[in-house]
């Protein structure tokens, strides 16, 4: 992943986009993590509506995002994007974008734990892109 999207160099999230929601789609959430951090939460994101099929670049750090989605608290701990900062190594960072059939009844900071929970019974479809950054 390109410094810019680190949390030392600007904390930018990365644009992301996506594309084949199966039908029945009601929302998107998106989790990010590093398991090569103990399966650090860097971003937490929920009730993305089924026609929004991307995040642009620099999301901020609200509560609700224009498009409507709801951001979580990551790990570190805070609201929205946390960005790459591995203390030694390179880290790998995965996007898991999850297709739901319902809306999910959470509040803004709601946890990774508190939206997995939520999801149980509702993924249709998930997909996954990995990204690296190195200390």
């Amino acid at each position: 992943m390109p410094g810019k999207y680190s949390l030392y160099a600007g904390n930018k999230s990365p644009p992301l986009s996506w594309s084949g929601a199966p039908e029945g789609t009601a929302s998107f959430a998106l989790i990010m993590e590093d398991p090569d951090g103990g399966m650090w939460s860097h971003w937490v994101v929920f009730n993305i509506p089924a026609d929004v099929l991307e995040l642009a670049e620099g999301q901020p750090i609200t509560p609700t995002l224009s498009n409507g989605a709801v951001q979580g608290y990551n790990d570190f701990p805070g609201m929205g994007y946390g960005g790459p900062s591995p203390p030694f190594g390179t880290h790998r960072y995965f996007f898991r974008l999850y297709a739901l059939d319902t809306t999910l009844n959470l509040a803004p900071g709601s946890t990774r734990s508190q939206l997995r929970t939520a999801m149980q019974g509702h993924i249709l479809d998930e997909a996954e892109y990995m990204g690296t950054y190195s200390a």
